[in-house]
């Protein structure tokens, strides 16, 4: 454990002295003549060659009135080990996300307030202005694009469904021969995911499956589904037969497998994590650049692996 933190020491203090070059990198403004023009996480130089000193503000109001503030305050998870996770003895968070959030907040140069959200909760937040942005195992819809910005991915998971041993499911098939009752969290797109993974799968039919109108509480057809807040709630009603199966993203559902405990043999539906921001925001185009930057330096690269993530 000591050695593993020392790593761990090593790398904040590689990521720190990442980001106070990128605090000095230079933006080229174009040709494009816009007075509000962004800066990249990436060192460039303007026409005379000449390196400029940029400024996290010049990417508009709203992030301006961050760095005024002196707070980032950032919606993650609490119990997703690997991304979001909050150590009940000693409230210290960790994991991919809280380390990504905490870069952005050295970048801004400002301290980091973290907010635990839920599948449920967490857009009413970012709409409301209790928080700035979310790194919350939150997948990339098209029809969440509609209502909120994204970045590009730092990170690609898959669907699958846990089961008990003792259940004898082990595939797609599986759950719709036992006509599985499956347990989803509140405000996910896991439910959608499995029927749409057993329709193309041609396990069911899905002639009044519509991905528009979809709703978890009212499908029938294959198997049923019960909702409930959150993830731990899942796995305490599968302990108790309330349900056969519990559906979501490979990595949360890692935390919840037990020796007694087994994925089933399909994974799907890829679920791509970006962080999510107010629409047309100064910070969806300040978290785009450290995002693009991080990936193609290998920072996000060294922080998965530091992280423990397959």
């Amino acid at each position: 454990m000591k050695m593993k933190k020392y790593l761990s020491l090593l790398l904040a203090l590689a990521m720190c002295l990442s980001l106070l070059a990128l605090s000095a990198c230079t933006s080229s403004s174009g040709d494009s003549g816009d007075d509000d023009s962004t800066v990249s996480a990436d060192s460039e130089t303007t026409d005379s060659g000449e390196d400029s000193e940029t400024d996290p503000a010049s990417y508009g109001d709203d992030v301006a009135a961050i760095i005024s503030s002196g707070v980032l305050k950032v919606g993650v998870k609490d119990a997703v080990e690997g991304f979001g996770y909050e150590d009940t003895l000693t409230g210290e968070r960790s994991g991919l996300e809280i380390d990504l959030a905490n870069l952005i907040a050295n970048y801004l140069g400002v301290e980091v307030e973290f907010t635990t959200v839920t599948a449920a909760t967490r857009t009413e937040l970012l709409d409301s202005g209790d928080i700035d942005c979310v790194l919350a195992t939150f997948t990339i819809t098209e029809e969440r694009k509609e209502s909120w910005d994204f970045t590009t991915p730092y990170y690609t998971d898959y669907v699958s469904v846990l089961v008990e041993n003792a259940s004898g499911i082990t595939s797609l098939q599986d759950l719709v021969d036992n006509g599985a009752i499956v347990g989803v969290s509140s405000g996910s797109t896991s439910a959608r995911s499995l029927v749409e993974a057993l329709i193309d799968n041609g396990i069911i039919e899905g002639a009044d499956y519509s991905s528009d109108t979809f709703d978890a509480t009212t499908w029938t057809e294959g198997v049923s589904f019960q909702v409930y807040d959150d993830y731990p709630a899942i796995s305490t009603a599968l302990s108790a037969d309330e349900v056969q199966a519990f559906c979501v993203d490979k990595s949360i559902l890692s935390i919840y497998n037990t020796d007694s405990r087994s994925y089933i043999d399909e994974e799907f539906a890829a679920q791509d994590y970006g962080i999510a921001t107010t629409k047309d925001s100064g910070m969806s185009a300040l978290c785009e650049d450290l995002i693009t930057g991080w990936l193609a330096d290998g920072t996000i690269d060294s922080l998965i692996e530091s992280n423990g993530i397959d």
